[in-house]
């Protein structure tokens, strides 16, 4: 395994190297004495030696083994993807939501009782009525991307978006943690770790709005991860040249160093982040978090350059375009999603504008619709408290504690092929135990490393996590469920590899056998991975819904909290 993290793993300080001023007859703009010694013309090397992270080693297995474990993981994730042959939970919404989007560009009620009609291959039974729903349109047109190719009648097709998001998600956080933790090796055990895990793998094969928050979030967080090297390396590139036109204006002053222009991935991760929120409202939480945690890499970014008051610097030449590069970006983007809505006159609130006339009558009548069924829809979010047998704490979440169970049924023998007096069929959302069963320990290394060490790569994760989990600390008293977390999955898969890294050491230069302690620590750290596989295999029955004997279900509820 090659070097995790360089120097020291999880080190965010490399040592001070000696600043080289270029003088002579061909040098440019000099600065005026009073300036910081780094604003002297130094070399590129230098500074990119201070500011950029090693590349991982092996470029091509950087892309082959992420692409093997996204095929892999694809294949499990589709196999017997139509089964159950009914609505689970609740794509008893976001099924036939979707199917309404993709025929009428709004969702509609449904007769009561609509079920076993839709699951027959019988949509037509749709009201001309509209529905109101509370999420927004984006997550179920990615659903209804798979009814259009397989057909209303396909339960393959009802779970095909999400099956497909889930594999590349795999692809994506491999090649996320081989780029943050500059480690192939490190890289190719998140994304065997995310294959592994349960709540990723029943989501994935689910037609469910999650796993699409999940995945605009993560990718968020790869285009800042690539923003930050872009800009750290552009930064360098223009310091290195002394002064120059990016660092002059009465406005800010030359010592703040120079401003980095256009930033294509950080606009991207807006991008993301507006289809996220474009999926579900929480997206808002990693907007916010994310457009902090790009700041705050930027005044590190001018503080390891040398730049004497970062803080005022960034401040001054990357806050306002870090704003402005994601939420008016993001913006745009989340109300892109509901153009479904806006060119069709049949939408819930499309018409509210129309019938009631007040001060935003100068307005478009699309926009104040718009904005009254916001409100209408933030209004009962905030005040869903009604029970329900597998709502959950957020301070569960952890470890699972209460995990939700999307499918059962129980069949006695020669019923759906039992053998046994009596049989389960089960779905359950559950994370995997190895995985979570060590997510506390890891969560208190990363704020650890993050503290005590200003690991960069322990409080990205952290700031994942918050942006993920503790806004539902706000809302405690609502109906909230644990299958939430995900979106916190991949954070949980890239702090553990972190730990895994910490643990696994770093490699000795001359390739040599490692010592005895030394090889104790990387088979701890193949047994941790093997673990987690085994655990995915054994609850493979109540992860896809195996007839089982009963008695085999109700080994697999290690948790008393889990049924």
């Amino acid at each position: 395994m090659d070097s995790p993290y360089g120097p020291v793993p999880g080190s965010s300080r490399l040592p001070a190297q000696r600043i080289s001023r270029l003088r002579g007859p061909d040098s440019v703009d000099q600065p005026p004495a009073h300036l910081p010694h780094i604003l002297e013309r130094v070399s590129f090397s230098t500074l990119e030696t201070r500011l950029l992270t090693p590349r991982a080693a092996h470029p091509l297995l950087a892309w082959v083994i992420p692409a093997v474990l996204a095929v892999i993981g694809g294949a499990l994730r589709f196999y017997r993807l139509g089964f159950p042959p009914n609505l689970v939970f609740d794509e008893t919404y976001y099924v036939k939501d979707a199917y309404s989007l993709t025929r009428f560009g709004h969702e509609r009620d449904w007769p009561e009782d609509p079920n076993r009609a839709f699951e027959a291959g019988n949509p037509e039974i749709i009201l001309d009525s509209p529905s109101y729903v509370v999420h927004p349109p984006l997550g179920k047109w990615l659903l209804g991307s798979g009814i259009e190719i397989f057909g209303a009648d396909s339960t393959f097709g009802w779970r095909f978006g999400a099956a497909a998001i889930g594999a590349l998600s795999i692809f994506l956080i491999a090649r996320i943690a081989t780029r943050l933790f500059s480690s192939v090796w490190l890289g190719a055990i998140a994304g065997l770790l995310l294959t592994v895990d349960g709540e990723h793998f029943v989501h994935s094969r689910t037609g469910l709005l999650d796993i699409f928050l999940m995945f605009f979030i993560l990718l968020a967080f790869g285009f800042l991860l690539l923003d930050r090297e872009w800009a750290r390396r552009r930064l360098a590139d223009r310091m290195a040249g002394g002064i120059t036109a990016q660092m002059r204006g009465w406005l800010m002053p030359a010592a703040f160093g120079p401003s980095l222009g256009l930033r294509p991935w950080r606009i991207a991760a807006g991008i993301s982040l507006g289809c996220a929120t474009g999926v579900k409202w929480s997206g808002l939480y990693a907007l916010a978090v994310f457009g902090l945690l790009t700041v705050l890499w930027d005044v590190n970014a001018r503080r390891r350059a040398g730049i004497r008051r970062p803080w005022l610097a960034a401040l001054g030449k990357d806050a306002v375009p870090a704003f402005v590069s994601m939420v008016p970006v993001a913006l745009v983007v989340y109300v892109i999603c509901w153009l479904g809505w806006i060119l069709t006159p049949g939408g819930w609130d499309r018409q509210w504008a129309a019938e009631n006339s007040g001060w935003w009558d100068f307005l478009p009548d699309w926009l104040v619709g718009l904005a009254h069924y916001h409100y209408t829809a933030y209004s009962f979010h905030v005040g869903l408290d009604s029970e329900h047998p597998y709502m959950s704490n957020p301070w569960g979440w952890i470890v699972q504690w209460r995990p939700t169970s999307f499918y059962y049924e129980s069949y006695a023998a020669g019923e759906a092929g039992c053998a046994v007096e009596k049989c389960s069929s089960a779905i359950t959302s559950v994370g995997n135990p190895v995985i979570w069963g060590l997510a506390p320990v890891v969560l208190v290394i990363l704020v650890g490393a993050w503290a005590l060490r200003r690991d960069w790569r322990a409080g990205a994760i952290v700031a994942g996590l918050l942006a993920t989990w503790v806004p539902w600390f706000f809302y405690q008293e609502r109906t909230i469920f644990t299958f939430y977390t995900i979106v916190m999955v991949p954070f949980v898969v890239l702090g553990l590899a972190y730990c895994l890294g910490l643990l696994w050491g770093r490699t000795r230069g001359d390739r040599s056998w490692p010592g005895t302690e030394m090889l104790a620590r990387r088979l701890t750290v193949g047994l941790v991975v093997a673990l987690a596989v085994a655990a995915f295999a054994w609850f493979w029955p109540v992860y896809t819904g195996e007839v089982i004997p009963y008695e085999h279900w109700h080994r697999r509820m290690w948790n008393p909290t889990w049924v």
